[in-house]
């Protein structure tokens, strides 16, 4: 479930100045970037979608009930306190195959907090129920979740920070080093970086069978 980090580590280091707006060049000739304590937003690989059988057995396209995804996945961070707060929200999109009556189908969802891309640090399970009219073959309905962070973990150390952001000039001997390749820099990125995950609360079944779909 977890997801590489690159992009997001690469904005974390490029060097900020009083001066600079985000995406500016500086001075010195460097592009500057902000990072935000806020974490970004996704969805897992392979938990997006969940698809219900008719049949407890056949896994085939004709025994398909019902089928939902998560999608327009949107946060909303206030970052101005401790521990930082995100609220999410999200849209279930489903469609069944037997229109005949109303029907509810209720499905069970997951919010979790992800850190270094690889550390689950929280985690809670929702459910969102999805009403289909007679006759409607499809019904949409809407979740939401909330992802805690203090604020001190989402922070990067002074010293590594003052590595990352301390001015570099052409013709220096580390100049176009990046800050990367210190492993212990890599690493506080790593620790400060967060996500804030939705996705379906498969079962081991219902993952394989997206995965080899």
């Amino acid at each position: 479930m977890s997801r590489k980090l690159v992009v997001l580590a690469t904005l974390a280091l490029l060097g900020t100045t009083a001066c600079s707006r985000r995406g500016e060049i500086d001075a010195s000739g460097g592009i500057t970037a902000v990072r935000t304590v806020c974490p970004s937003v996704g969805v897992p690989a392979a938990t997006g979608d969940i698809t219900l059988f008719s049949s407890p057995t056949d896994r085939t396209a004709d025994a398909i009930d019902v089928t939902a995804s998560i999608t327009n996945v949107r946060a909303t961070c206030s970052d101005g306190g401790d521990p930082i707060t995100s609220q999410l929200t999200f849209d279930v999109l489903a469609r069944r195959t037997n229109t005949d009556g109303a029907r509810e189908v209720t499905l069970p969802y997951f919010t979790t907090v992800l850190q270094g891309g690889s550390v689950i640090v929280a985690k809670r399970v929702g459910r969102v129920t999805l009403r289909f009219e007679p006759g409607q073959a499809r019904a949409q309905a809407s979740g939401t979740g909330t992802a805690y962070i203090t604020r001190a973990a989402a922070t990067l150390p002074e010293d590594v920070r003052r590595q990352i952001t301390r001015e570099r000039k052409a013709g220096q001997e580390d100049a176009a080093v990046d800050p990367l390749a210190d492993p212990a820099v890599r690493t506080a990125v790593a620790k400060a970086t967060f996500e804030a995950l939705v996705g379906f609360q498969l079962t081991d079944e219902q993952l394989r069978y997206n995965v080899t779909r």
